[in-house]
């Protein structure tokens, strides 16, 4: 599909619509890397923090500012491929967004109003500023960029099933897609069990490199043993 054979050379090149499928497939096989981590890391740090503030036991604090590092490597990264992703949606595949845009548009705002800022808003308190505002609070921060991140891959995951299992539009004079039913159109068919596979991948995800790491870190140091144990 990413390329034609010319019918007088004989050579093999690349068309415009294979370079498109091309590229976005690149960008987003490398954006995915970085929520799927993110969103279960997450909620390993708030449970981290919460055991932090509810125990006092000095090694979950250890393991939240070790992990926390991490994590604002990994967000940074995803906020950025993710940027060039939306950029290609305009750029090498216009026909569909100014015929989908009345729907998938919105959404994908909604996701950037509500979860992003959300997570973008804790964010900096969660990295910096536990001595300043006190270790309630924090762990409320802390919580509040775990449930950012839900809230993020609810709306992209509604976003994408709706473009394999569309419900609730019309078609306007113009041949775009409009809203009828906006319920219809965020809970399509494919949503829920979709919604429920990409949580259970990130978490899985997560879960595989926290134990990894603590299973490295066990041949040189006792210290991060605990993160196999939680």
């Amino acid at each position: 599909i990413f390329f034609y054979r010319s019918a007088k050379r004989g050579l093999m090149e690349f068309d415009a619509l294979g370079l498109a499928r091309l590229q976005f497939a690149f960008t987003v096989s490398f954006h995915i890397i970085f929520p799927a981590f993110s969103i279960g890391l997450a909620s390993y740090l708030a449970v981290l923090n919460g055991l932090a503030l509810l125990t006092g036991r000095a090694v979950y604090q250890s393991l939240f500012d070790y992990w926390k590092k991490i994590f604002a490597v990994a967000f940074g990264m995803g906020v950025v491929s993710g940027i060039v992703m939306s950029y290609q949606f305009g750029s090498n595949w216009s026909v569909f967004s100014d015929k989908a845009g009345p729907v998938v548009g919105p959404m994908m705002g909604y996701e950037v109003l509500s979860a992003f800022f959300l997570e973008a808003g804790f964010l900096g308190v969660m990295l910096f500023g536990r001595e300043r505002v006190g270790p309630r609070l924090h762990f409320f921060a802390t919580a509040m960029v775990a449930l950012g991140t839900f809230m993020s891959a609810f709306w992209i995951l509604s976003v994408n099933s709706w473009m394999q299992t569309p419900a609730g539009y019309a078609i306007n004079e113009a041949g775009q897609f409009i809203v009828r039913d906006w319920w219809a159109v965020i809970f399509n068919p494919s949503f829920p069990y979709r919604l429920v596979h990409m949580l259970l991948a990130a978490y899985l995800t997560t879960a595989l490199v926290v134990g990894a790491t603590g299973a490295r870190s066990e041949e040189h140091t006792s210290e991060l043993q605990s993160p196999v144990v939680i």
